[in-house]
């Protein structure tokens, strides 16, 4: 048995140069791959000038300013709120309706499970463009709105419907992997908590209340914040389908830092939208961490 060292930690003993040989390789490819990048968008951010320039030069604190004095910032900044929150929340309240339903023995069950995963491993670009083509003027789901006496609807040349028809495709792309998530979840939950709240006269909505919801907790914590990080960095299905448009009413802030930067060439107004939407990030999952991860 290896005793147990008091005092200060020796960073020469063999453990510890055996620990960080093991760990050398994932931390160097953590810091070229992760930590490396992250500090130079950092830097970029203070800079002007793009890669089309001789060089660039520190401007300070000026690209935040003009992006926070950019109405166009405001406005992808209310749109990227409206799409995270009408997308995050009915991807987590419909997988797990479905996984509760899945969860008990019946036919077809392996069926099901597999059909509702089938959108989760799509290539988001090839859904896109079934998706586009779905909702064109003259497209399936304006002929069937015609077949029943509705009138057809400009979903993607419309100020008002082309966010909803991008909120459905993302809903739609999540709702399989969290549903495997949530079904994973509940099989971790002993069935004897549910066979003892039958004896005491427990109907279904309190046996999902009082023992499915706690006992879920900790994968509602992780399902919310995967979502929440999926959403905000929604891309393809603004590039793919709508491209910011119509009037700027679908730019997300990946798509507006994907402009900014390759478009007009603005490395460093980019770097600090990307700055700013990190923080965000961060700050989103600092919240759902402590709303939902208490005693979890």
């Amino acid at each position: 048995m290896v005793p147990i060292k008091s005092g200060r930690f020796n960073w020469l003993d063999n453990e510890s140069i055996a620990a960080w040989t093991f760990l050398a390789p994932a931390l160097v490819l953590l810091g070229a791959f992760l930590i490396g990048p992250i500090g130079y968008l950092f830097y970029l951010s203070f800079t002007s000038g793009s890669f089309t320039q001789s060089g660039t030069r520190l401007i300070g604190l000026t690209n935040y300013k003009r992006l926070l004095d950019n109405p166009d910032f405001w406005q992808v900044l209310q749109n990227t709120i409206y799409f995270t929150a009408a997308t995050v929340i009915p991807s987590l309240i419909i997988p797990l309706g479905l996984a509760v339903l899945l969860n008990r023995t019946f036919a077809w069950r392996g069926i099901l499970r597999t059909a509702y995963f089938i959108p989760s491993i799509t290539s988001l670009v090839a859904v896109g463009l079934g998706w586009r083509w779905l909702f064109q003027t003259d497209g399936p789901v304006n002929y069937i709105l015609g077949a029943i006496g509705l009138n057809p609807v400009p979903w993607l040349s419309s100020t008002v419907w082309a966010m909803p028809v991008l909120i459905l495709l993302s809903i739609w792309k999540q709702l399989g992997f969290n549903m495997v998530v949530f079904l994973a979840g509940l099989q971790a939950i002993p069935v004897n908590r549910y066979e003892a709240a039958e004896l005491d006269g427990a109907n279904d909505w309190q046996q999902f209340w009082h023992i499915t919801l706690p006992g879920l907790r900790p994968t509602l914590v992780f399902a919310t914040v995967t979502t929440a990080i999926f959403t905000l960095r929604s891309f393809e299905q603004v590039y793919v389908i709508t491209g910011g448009g119509p009037l700027n009413s679908t730019n997300l802030l990946v798509y507006y830092i994907y402009e900014q930067a390759f478009a007009q060439f603005d490395f460093g107004y980019a770097a600090a939208a990307a700055t700013l939407l990190m923080a965000v990030a961060l700050i989103l999952v600092y919240i759902q961490l402590r709303v939902w991860g208490e005693d979890s």
